[in-house]
């Protein structure tokens, strides 16, 4: 069974905008990544329970927070950074969610030109790392859900799958993205068999291969691009998934702190998705 979310921050920056799209769209829960061009993890206490107030009066719940914990240079320091993990945290207590959004690091000093066959010689940090935010999530009753982000450690699904099964906690899982591993010219197929067995998390976007090398860094309605994303859905419904999938379309757009769809066309992406549910005989809550 499914329930639908989204990063409301597609629609707009206002937050207001945001609630308004949602529940026209009938989708009852945000992830909850940025209001007014600043992210989760920057607001302040009283910019929190402003937008905590609103929610609770439209109705809104949160799938989790969108943080961006984890997008930082595995080599960067770890300690402040563990600083925002742990107010990531503590804001799944304020607004009532158990899930917390993560990456796993960018190479050492974030370098463009980071050859992947490098990567070995980074994967103990990476996984100290993991393993000591989900002990933190474990002690708070949290869990996180990495995201198979383009250039992290965890982009290709053999390293996703190293992650989630070295560190070994229900306190990881992951959060299937199709589109992230289309956009990284990996196989959205692979990627689910080879993690399913961890996804309790959906983020539902799509994309053309190698449409990023022609100038178009944009995603396509769910279904029409090279996701397969009714592969993992159908999967997800012979499993008996119960959980959230989450709308992040990136129909305008896309880069490591967001993406644009708009109010407009927000509700044809969540149609879209909705008919791929039904093809492939799941239920929505």
């Amino acid at each position: 069974m499914f329930t639908l979310s989204a990063f409301a921050d597609e629609i707009g920056p206002d937050p207001r905008e945001q609630v308004a799209v949602l529940k026209a769209s009938r989708v009852r829960f945000i992830e909850f990544r940025s209001i007014h061009k600043t992210n989760v993890l920057a607001l302040n206490d009283d910019q929190i329970r402003e937008f905590k107030k609103l929610l609770d009066g439209e109705g809104i719940g949160l799938s989790a927070i969108g943080s961006p914990i984890g997008k930082i240079a595995v080599d960067a320091p770890f300690e402040p950074h563990l600083d925002k993990f742990k107010r990531a945290v503590e804001l799944c207590g304020v607004f009532g969610t158990r899930g917390v959004r993560v990456f796993s690091y960018y190479p050492p000093g974030n370098d463009p030109y980071f050859d992947v066959a490098n990567w070995p010689a980074h994967r103990d940090e990476v996984l100290r790392r993991m393993s000591a935010k989900a002990e933190i999530a474990a002690a708070h009753g949290v869990v996180l859900f990495h995201e198979n982000e383009h250039r992290i450690y965890g982009d290709a699904p053999d390293r996703v799958a190293d992650i989630l099964k070295s560190v070994n906690s229900p306190a990881l899982r992951a959060a299937y993205d199709a589109a992230n591993y289309a956009y990284g010219n990996f196989d959205p197929v692979e990627g689910w068999e080879k993690t399913k067995a961890y996804t309790t998390h959906f983020h539902i976007k799509d994309w053309k291969k190698g449409g990023h090398a022609a100038g178009h860094d944009y995603g396509v309605i769910a279904g029409t691009g090279d996701g397969h994303i009714a592969h993992s859905i159908k999967g997800a419904v012979a499993m008996g998934y119960a959980g959230y999938a989450v709308m992040e379309p990136h129909l305008r757009g896309g880069g490591p702190t967001g993406g644009i769809t708009g109010p407009d066309l927000f509700p044809y992406a969540v149609a879209a998705f909705r008919t791929i549910l039904r093809d492939c005989g799941a239920t929505e809550n």
